[in-house]
């Protein structure tokens, strides 16, 4: 039996999702002003900001070449080091938090509709598996990046390391476009 506190924590979680995916662009931004009244440095800022889901390093990119003014190559290895964080332990605990917040109809339906959607969005994953999740996790489009990549990579049944090592070159692949898109940024501020 589930515990009353373990149920309300797996309701807020899946509320704190849903209501991030309405305003991510808005997370993003009162995210950074939350963190920077919180005195962190920019830095520091940087790297757990690409560590949250929606943001990521799409955004932590642009945040430390536009924002803070970092040198680009270390905005990259500083997004790149924090979006790889969460992922060994998402691949290692999603299958568990997903059986736990099944337990409550929230949460069942939820995770029938993240399933399915994965499903749904994840068909180059499921026929190329490399390449597909590759792509999936590098092109910087809404629902896409490492932690979407994370999940797709379970549905799918790729294991443990070939995951790390895909979902790793996804989010290269992603801050080489990225970068230059918030290169070209900084340009037509100046």
């Amino acid at each position: 039996m589930i515990h009353k506190t373990t149920k309300v924590i797996c309701i807020t979680l899946l509320l704190m999702i849903a209501v991030s995916a309405l305003h991510a662009s808005s997370f993003a931004d009162s995210t950074v002003g939350w963190l920077k009244d919180k005195g962190l440095s920019p830095r520091l800022i940087v790297l757990i900001i690409s560590m949250l889901p929606l943001i990521e390093l799409r955004g932590s990119i642009p945040v430390a070449i536009l924002l803070f003014k970092i040198p680009w190559f270390e905005a990259v290895i500083l997004s790149i080091l924090g979006n790889m964080v969460p992922i060994p332990f998402l691949l290692l605990f999603i299958d568990w938090f997903f059986k736990l917040i099944s337990k409550v109809p929230l949460g069942a339906r939820f995770t029938a509709w993240i399933f399915a959607r994965t499903r749904r969005k994840g068909k180059a994953i499921e026929r190329y598996e490399a390449i597909g999740l590759v792509t999936f996790v590098g092109i910087p489009l809404p629902g896409t990046g490492g932690w979407t990549g994370a999940l797709a990579s379970r549905i799918f049944g790729i294991s443990f390391w070939k995951s790390m090592l895909y979902i790793f070159l996804g989010v290269c692949l992603a801050s080489a476009i990225v970068t230059p898109l918030s290169l070209m940024g900084k340009l037509a501020v100046h």
